[in-house]
């Protein structure tokens, strides 16, 4: 299996919406920019970026660490890297740190 096909973006949009009834998810396959990356083979390169109410009153660090418990099942089985982008929907509209 291609470990980037659109089956694995599903599979990580599946688990975030089930995980954390996110009010907005966009997941950005960003594997091409890093074709040849000898670590790729075991999975492809995402951003993700989620405002949930799950994330309210949790630091970035609290919120990067439940994002990677719930797609922990994927690491290095179809993701190798992942950029996360978590809020909450207080916090989506104040730019990024």
């Amino acid at each position: 299996m291609d470990v980037t096909s659109p089956a694995i973006v599903n599979e990580i949009r599946a688990t975030l919406e089930r995980s954390f009834a996110p009010v907005s998810l966009d997941i950005l396959d960003d594997s091409a920019r890093h074709a040849g990356h000898a670590g790729a083979r075991a999975g492809g390169h995402f951003r993700v970026a989620l405002v949930s109410a799950a994330f309210a009153g949790r630091s970035a660090l609290e919120r990067h660490r439940m994002v990677y418990r719930a797609l922990e099942p994927l690491m290095g089985n179809g993701i190798h890297a992942l950029n996360i982008s978590a809020r909450a929907p207080e916090a989506a509209n104040r730019p990024a740190i």
